[in-house]
């Protein structure tokens, strides 16, 4: 089964911390990719920019609208993904335990619908 290990930030957190800590932090994110990679169990995972930096898009009457940033005001951000196979939920939860920010933030861990031709 695919599972989704979500990764959200607050970037208050994210701004307190120094160079040594931040270079850790990332050493961690190199180390559980390793891991899973050599598992079998990565599908794939993307780290995202600063939600500063979106955009949205609304379609109203088949009208597209683009405004400028995120589509809520949150005090986390959604901050990038894991998209990995693993045999047990409790399994993706051990992963997900591995990711450093699980230690300040949050990480959800959602199983992925596989339908129709439609797997990634």
């Amino acid at each position: 089964m695919k599972y989704l290990l979500m990764i959200t930030v607050d970037p208050t957190r994210l701004d307190s911390m120094g160079e040594a800590e931040r270079t850790a932090v990332y050493a961690e994110h190199d180390a559980l990719v390793a891991t899973v990679r050599e598992s079998g169990e990565l599908v794939g995972f993307v780290a995202l920019a600063d939600p500063a930096n979106s955009r949205t898009v609304r379609v109203r009457e088949g009208v597209p609208a683009v405004t400028d940033g995120p589509y809520v005001e949150a005090k986390e951000f959604f901050a990038g993904y894991y998209l990995l196979d693993c045999e047990t939920p409790g399994r993706a939860e051990e992963l997900a335990a591995l990711i450093p920010d699980a230690r300040f933030s949050g990480v959800e861990v959602r199983p992925v619908m596989e339908s129709g031709g439609l797997e990634m």
